[in-house]
């Protein structure tokens, strides 16, 4: 009899992952496809809806075959995902290759586009923050819809009469992996889009109505961890039911095995995310977004998020600012030939500022630069801007839910780097557990299709980590750890000016 597994996809900003696990959760086999990021102008980041199916049809292909030779039989098929990133699409696509036709390129979660958008609905912040959990910012699914609704006036009849659909990720994979047969999303997508209410779990009628946004476009909401439809669209995986679908970041807290309120966690990727279990939906916070941890058919948990737009983005632009070869490996590298920044700040708002600032106009600086700067210390630099803006986020975190947090837990590619991860558990002054398990948003999902596959009771059923984290402990001086965050929040405080007066 053959041993059963899950294939997890992985479908990140930047690549896609595939993914084989055992019952309890351990790795098997891995694969990835790469992935381009497009920048037709100044502010826009896209990516092509067919090269991103392509990947993960590429990924979850060869991922089969693996299994196959192995003489294991894959049980269901999980998916976690990049966030915010909004698509559309007409039914039953013409390319052939595809279940459905996009309607131009996925505008990326680290777009600012729509900044127009929520210029018009800056009014409703404050309900849109009530309802959602979420401060209103480009970043949000709702905003890059109505913008393309806006810029194409025959979508939004399309959209209306069921022709379109609009949906993340996460959606566009199901719908394509089904043959064109399921539209749906799960609450911790559906939950960073800025149209589901967090006490209703359903799309919010007066949101719809205030972005602009057709009902009839958007996928079914469902839990996390159930049964979402059978892939028909590769045929090494005909029948095998799709079983999971959870956002990246919440998956992550999965796969650490948080369970228990107040343990909190940081995945470091192109962008970064902290997130802490509450013991129930959070009261109101304007430094961080409220969220839906997960879902399952034991109920919903909840958690506090504050989201970085540009933490490994940082070390890449470094890169390609200086024309290596490789912009993100010889960066780090070259950070790592220096022993600090020698005073050199770099305040990557590229973008502008996520949490705790929320801060849309804010713009990137190099501040304190002297003749005796080099490459190195900017590269350095744009490494301890990762760990600068994850403490600012700890610290709102603490402060919001008015405890102490003893230790942060990380995890992500970032987290290799020995440096960075240092500098983390210098700058919050409490130790840094890094996951000695690469791909734990993969495996957060799989073992949330292991529960709907009944392997597992529920997901606080769920096994920690096999693996024994690897420990950073805080050496910094109290006096340095002071004078440097005082640095870096001036350096923020200068990203943040208009026209010579602060934000």
């Amino acid at each position: 009899m053959k041993s059963a597994c899950v294939l997890a996809v992985d479908q990140g900003t930047t690549n896609t992952k595939a993914l084989l696990f055992d019952r309890e959760g351990k790795a098997l086999f891995r694969t990835s496809a790469p992935l381009a990021l497009l920048q037709p102008r100044l502010g826009y980041v896209e990516q092509d809806p067919l090269d991103l199916w392509r990947s993960v049809r590429r990924a979850m292909t060869e991922a089969a075959r693996q299994a196959s030779e192995m003489g294991a039989a894959i049980a269901g098929i999980a998916i976690t995902n990049q966030r915010e990133t909004a698509l559309a699409w007409k039914k039953n696509g013409k390319s052939g290759e595809a279940a459905g036709e996009a309607v131009g390129n996925a505008i990326s979660w680290q777009c600012r586009r729509s900044a127009p958008v929520c210029d018009q609905v800056r009014g409703q912040a404050a309900l849109i923050q009530d309802l959602t959990g979420l401060p209103l910012d480009p970043l949000l699914s709702a905003t890059k819809w109505a913008w393309m609704l806006q810029q194409q006036g025959d979508l939004r009849a399309r959209a209306e009469a069921g022709e379109l659909y609009l949906g993340t990720v996460d959606s566009w994979l199901l719908y394509n992996l089904t043959g064109g047969t399921v539209h749906a999303t799960d609450h911790t997508n559906a939950s960073r889009t800025a149209l589901l209410g967090l006490e209703s779990l359903a799309w919010n009628e007066d949101l719809l109505r205030l972005f602009g946004i057709p009902r009839p476009a958007l996928a079914k909401v469902q839990r996390s961890c159930g049964f979402f439809g059978d892939c028909t669209a590769i045929p090494e995986l005909e029948g095998v039911p799709i079983v999971s679908m959870i956002g990246d970041s919440h998956a992550a807290l999965v796969g650490h095995g948080c369970h228990e309120a107040g343990m909190v966690k940081a995945t470091y990727g192109t962008g970064s995310s902290l997130m802490m279990l509450t013991p129930s939906l959070a009261g109101k916070t304007e430094l961080l977004a409220r969220t839906v941890a997960w879902s399952d058919a034991q109920g919903t948990r909840f958690a506090l998020e504050g989201n970085i737009a540009m933490s490994g983005a940082a070390v890449q632009w470094v890169g390609e600012f200086l024309g290596l070869a490789n912009p993100v490996e010889d960066a780090a590298k070259l950070a790592g030939t220096v022993p600090d920044a020698g005073g050199v700040v770099l305040v990557p708002a590229m973008v502008g500022l996520g949490a705790p600032h929320w801060d849309a106009a804010a713009r990137g600086i190099i501040a304190n630069l002297e003749r005796s700067h080099t490459a190195a210390h900017l590269a350095r630099a744009a490494v301890d801007a990762i760990a600068f803006q994850v403490a600012d986020v700890l610290e709102a975190m603490e402060q919001t839910a008015g405890i102490r947090l003893p230790v942060l837990l990380a995890d992500g590619g970032a987290t290799r780097n020995d440096t960075l991860m240092q500098m983390q558990a210098d700058l919050i002054d409490r130790p840094v557990h890094r996951s000695a398990e690469e791909d734990l948003s993969a495996r957060g999902a799989a073992l949330l299709a292991a529960v709907a596959l009944g392997w597992f009771e529920s997901a606080d059923a769920l096994p920690a980590p096999a693996s024994e984290a690897h420990t950073f402990e805080p050496r910094m001086n109290p006096v340095k750890r002071d004078e440097l965050r005082a640095a870096w929040r001036l350096a923020v405080r200068r990203a943040r000016l208009r026209d010579g007066t602060p934000a």
